[in-house]
């Protein structure tokens, strides 16, 4: 145990202070604990609380007597409603368990009280570096506006993000019988209602909304009585004409909260003070009681005060950042909702369940088949098929399933000729059973290589193995679509292999590049590219045009034009590389024009049954570059111009990008574009499970999923996912010298008699 925990100071009597001081003196009585909060004890806002079962259960192991105590207060409910131009559809099998946010704090000022807490109502916290110096450990739970947070801003680091919509805090005096979503499409634009019951006589509701359809609708010269009155009159059906109610409620914008570090000598954050999560989610009061339990544990547990701090924060770092993850998610598809109005009943219902990525196509299934079959249905899947072995057609080409190897750079090639390594990567990623497999960037000239590695199909010696490798694939393979992916490495060009220094510059031998503009990678180590001028643009017009011929006679089956990830046509598309003047340069629709005319160069090479495709950079990470709603005008012109699907990664455009790395992290960029264009999508990004590709695709999110790592681990992987969950039909055929391995294999014995006396 820290012994050096002896005086504790609480600045916040929210849940989480309330709870950590508890926890704090029950696990020592001889310790002096002192909880400050500004406002009475009945004093709250919001209405109810949602735990999880798995928080319960911490709140059990801890302290049985709070945990008794919420357990005669909790109402449960499995169901969720959503409601929708008039339609109800209705899933099963969540769980839920909320309470009032007044009761639960009644219930843990008891138990302080009862331990010996000392509770100040209505008085203000000392300064915090007063109660640092007077106290061994303060525990700044002071919100989401924390005065804490501020005072050692320098230390903590915080970032704290404004979103889009607009929310309101209300009640109902009733209880609905299921967590409610409803969607009202207004002359002002959508609206949704969250609701849910917190006791058997009352529920929250959540009136939500974008800025502009808050200030259309007049809300911003409203004061609360009005509001709550015009929210009760729009969402009058799900509340049978009954009122609505505010308790000091305002209307809030959103704010993410995240802290570089949380805690300050002996001054630690928690709940909303150290990190916030969209309501959406149901996770604030969660989060907060769960950092009260993490430090209460580690202090008990750590030898000293520093130890248990650092111990508290790598223990909850993770499960906050995945938390936060997933209500980012949750929150963008709310600001976005209007873009999925006009989906089919089921999917709607469906894209909002699975909205955060955490509730799943597989685990929704689990939770109400029924439910989950008939979304399937609708979607258009036979009888016992997952929705990513559904077939899916572009012009004359049809794929089998939904599953795209994702272009890899082997850098194997010699003067720009595919070899062997590139026949086998290939061609087992074939036999895996994907529906289309693509090549790495096929550099249309010897200057648009990026490495001297890199594969090019621009002489007769290149065009031969390609076609060797497109015969195998469809000999072998049959059923398997291959794509080639055309481009030019522009700035990013005449570097060393990947695994040398990847992007560094060739140690000698290097080749001029050129641009749009004569802007280099890395100032001071990569070369500055020579701006091109009209004849070196027609000049790589007309190579792309020529590597297009080639393709066909080649007899790949579908084509995709590499405009991402900083190379030449991207460098045009990004406001951080175009920094031309003449028609090329400035706004959006003159930095289409080149991508726009290689596009239309290319098409008039491809045979018209064949599919195109266009691959781009939808964000670029960085400040002053492609945004999301430029990624939909790029999506938009190039669509106008007859791509059959856009490609949608991110990044890779500047080296001082800062991504936000996590699970399927680019498919949102892919999502907007799909909803707000209605064209199909092919979404890649850290997309790693069959079950993250089959929510995906149900959701209307995307039409193709593309994976790389996960390729590279099991050349078969769709096969796999194809035996994972009991499919054998026409989307995965194995290859019949295969056809014995569609099993798993068997492993060790499980069958030894287990042991049924113990002898003294």
């Amino acid at each position: 145990m820290a012994s050096d925990t002896r005086r504790i100071a609480v600045i916040g009597g929210g849940p989480g202070g309330l709870y950590a001081a508890a926890l704090l003196k029950r696990l020592d009585p001889e310790r002096s604990v002192t909880v400050w909060e500004r406002n009475a004890p009945d004093d709250t806002f919001g209405f109810g609380v949602v735990l999880s079962d798995e928080t319960l259960g911490g709140i059990e192991h801890a302290d049985p007597v709070v945990y008794r105590a919420l357990q005669a207060e909790f109402v449960r409910w499995d169901d969720i409603d959503i409601i929708h131009r008039g339609r109800t559809q209705t899933s099963g099998g969540h769980g839920f368990a909320a309470l009032g946010r007044r009761r639960l704090l009644e219930i843990l000022h008891q138990r302080c009280a009862s331990l010996g807490v000392r509770l100040r109502f209505r008085a203000e916290a000392p300064s915090v570096t007063e109660l640092a110096a007077t106290h061994d450990l303060v525990i700044a739970a002071d919100g989401v506006h924390s005065t804490t947070r501020e005072t050692y801003a320098d230390t903590f680091r915080p970032t704290v993000t404004t979103h889009r919509n607009r929310y309101i805090w209300l009640a109902a005096d009733f209880a609905f019988d299921a967590f409610r979503f409803e969607i009202a499409e207004t002359e002002h634009g959508v609206m949704q209602l969250h609701a849910y019951p917190f006791s058997a006589d009352a529920s929250t509701a959540i009136v939500e909304m974008r800025e502009e359809v808050w200030r259309a609708a007049g809300f911003d010269a409203m004061d609360t009585a009005a509001s709550t009155e015009r929210c009760g009159k729009i969402f009058a059906d799900a509340l049978g004409g009954r009122p609505l109610r505010s308790n000091n409620s305002s209307w809030l914008t959103f704010r993410t909260v995240v802290n570089a570090h949380w805690s300050h000598g002996n001054t630690v954050l928690i709940g909303d003070a150290a990190h916030t999560a969209h309501f959406s989610i149901g996770s604030g009061t969660k989060l907060a009681v769960e950092d009260a339990l993490a430090l209460a544990a580690c202090i008990e547990e750590q030898p000293d005060l520093p130890a248990a701090l650092a111990a508290y924060e790598d223990e909850r770092r993770p499960v906050v950042a995945s938390t936060q993850r997933a209500a980012a998610a949750s929150l963008r598809w709310f600001e976005d909702l209007a873009t999925y109005v006009d989906q089919a009943p089921r999917q709607f219902a469906f894209n909002l369940l699975t909205r955060s990525r955490r509730v799943t196509h597989d685990n929704l299934r689990l939770r109400d088949a029924g439910f989950t079959a008939a979304v399937e249905d609708e979607f258009g899947c036979a009888p016992g098929t997952p929705p990513m072995f559904t077939p899916l057609r572009l012009r004359g080409l049809e794929l089998r399933n939904r599953v795209v190897v994702s272009p890899m750079d082997m850098y194997s090639a010699v003067d720009g000729v595919p070899g062997d390594l590139h026949l086998v990567h290939l061609g087992a990623r074939a036999l895996g059973g994907a529906g289309l497999v693509m090549t790495e960037m096929v550099c249309v000239s010897a200057e648009g290589r990026i490495t001297s590695g890199c594969t090019g199909l621009y002489t007769p010696e290149q065009a031969a193995a390609w076609t060797r490798i497109t015969d195998f694939v469809h000999t072998s393979a049959p059923g398997t679509a291959i794509g080639i992916q055309l481009g030019h490495s522009g700035r990013k060009g005449s570097t060393k292999l990947m695994w040398e220094g990847i992007d560094q510059p060739l140690d000698e031998g290097n080749w001029p590049l050129s641009a749009a503009s004569p802007v280099p990678y890395r100032e001071g180590v990569n070369q500055v590219p020579h701006a091109l001028d009209r004849a070196g643009l027609d000049v790589i017009r007309n190579q792309f045009a020529a590597a297009a011929r080639h393709a066909a006679t080649c007899d790949f089956d579908l084509l995709e034009l590499h405009c991402a990830h900083g190379y030449l046509l991207s460098g045009f598309l990004s406001p951080l590389t175009n920094r031309r003047t003449d028609i090329y340069g400035g706004p959006l629709s003159n930095r289409l024009r080149f991508p726009l005319e290689v596009f239309d160069a290319v098409r008039a090479r491809w045979p018209d049954d064949r599919p195109m495709t266009v691959r781009i950079s939808a964000t670029d990470w960085a400040d002053g570059g492609t945004t999301a709603e430029d990624a939909v005008e790029i999506a938009r012109a190039f669509v106008a111009h007859g791509a059959d699907a856009i490609d949608v990664s991110t990044g890779q455009v500047v080296p001082d990008e800062d991504p936000e790395y996590g699970r399927s992290y680019q498919t949102p960029f892919a999502d907007r574009i799909r909803n707000t264009l209605v064209v199909p999508v092919i979404a890649v990004g850290a997309i790693s499970s069959w079950d993250d590709v089959n929510s995906l695709l149900l959701a209307g999110r995307a039409d193709l999923c593309a994976l790389a790592r996960p390729h590279l681990y099991d050349p078969h992987w769709t096969l796999h996912a194809a035996a994972d969950q009991g499919y054998d039909g026409p989307g995965a055929p194995w290859p019949l010298p295969y056809r014995a391995g569609s099993r798993t294999p068997p492993t060790g014995r499980t069958d030894a008699p287990k042991p049924r006396l113990t002898l003294g």
